[in-house]
């Protein structure tokens, strides 16, 4: 009975809240934006096979063991096609925050935000389509809903592309200015964007709190997994110590209130697909804030900071 319920269940979230939420987000991309500066992009020519492997790693290789673990464990299909969301989502907000604070290559982990945003625009519609139609019991789900790929390029162009351009521009034009906006706008914006998911989780708490534990172990084995494709991948491609802890992080923290914003906007807020992002959301704070603590006191060698 449980699963039948939670495949039917709908999050409840108002036109006007989910307006409220699509500027959040935006504001959030704008003041990460505001610190990305053309420069940055260098790294693809001076250094193309970090930024390369991140890139695969986040857009190819996740999605796919994703596809693995939901044939292997079997969850209910809106739990596996949330997975697909999250999967098929670009790098998350804080990943920059949690590279520093692992030591890691923040150059390299901005460098990705950048090219994984922009690159989301197109694939994070096309790898939800494809995976999502792999597996029959999504597959239902995704004919059901029969949401048109177009529409969702618009959206996450509006969401993710403008903003990063609009904040690219004025850190080009403004620098100095750029810099002080940044400093309260990426705070004030993600506590906003933050403050607002676990309003929406709150005014549905009887269903957050029915299905929390069987939600639970799925987020954190997928997010474990997320975690070690990053840093196998960055290990056998024979990148740095530090470039290995950067894709790590971005691999294993997703964006993970896009996911959240597409799901209200084209699935009606189905609630295994919604639990399971949100949860996503949470935990990926708690699993990169501790993987960052393990590796801060852990730096790596002198001569790899150069």
């Amino acid at each position: 009975m449980t699963k039948t319920v939670l495949d039917n269940v709908q999050i409840n979230f108002d036109d006007e809240t989910l307006w409220v939420l699509n500027m959040a987000l935006a504001l959030v991309m704008f003041g990460i934006a505001l610190e990305i500066s053309v420069k940055d992009f260098r790294h693809l020519v001076k250094k193309p096979k970090p930024v390369f492997t991140g890139v695969f790693s986040q857009f190819v290789l996740l999605p796919v063991v994703t596809f693995i673990l939901v044939w292997s464990i079997e969850p209910l299909p809106s739990i596996a096609l949330g997975m697909f969301m999250v999967a098929a989502c670009p790098g998350g907000n804080i990943s920059n925050f949690i590279t520093y604070l692992a030591k890691g290559n923040t150059a390299l982990s901005v460098s990705l935000t950048a090219v994984a945003t922009l690159l989301a625009v197109f694939m994070t519609p096309l790898n939800l389509q494809l995976w999502g139609s792999m597996y029959a019991p999504t597959s239902v789900l995704l004919k059901e809903v029969a949401i048109a790929p177009f529409e969702m390029v618009k959206l996450v162009s509006l969401l993710l592309g403008v903003p990063l351009l609009l904040g690219m521009g004025l850190h080009h034009i403004r620098p100095v200015v750029a810099k002080k906006v940044a400093k309260v706008l990426k705070v004030v914006s993600l506590l906003f964007f933050v403050i607002l998911i676990f309003l929406a989780l709150y005014n549905n708490r009887d269903i957050f709190m029915d299905y929390i534990f069987y939600v639970f172990w799925i987020v954190v084995l997928h997010n474990i997994i997320a975690f070690t494709t990053g840093f196998s991948v960055a290990s056998f491609m024979g990148l740095s110590k530090r470039d290995i802890r950067s894709i790590t992080i971005e691999t294993g923290i997703q964006n993970s209130g896009l996911g959240l914003l597409l799901i209200f906007t084209f699935f009606d807020g189905l609630g295994g697909m919604a639990l399971l992002a949100a949860f996503w959301g949470i935990w990926h704070l708690v699993s990169g804030l501790l993987l960052a603590g393990f590796w801060g006191y852990r730096p790596v060698e002198k001569e790899r900071l150069a």
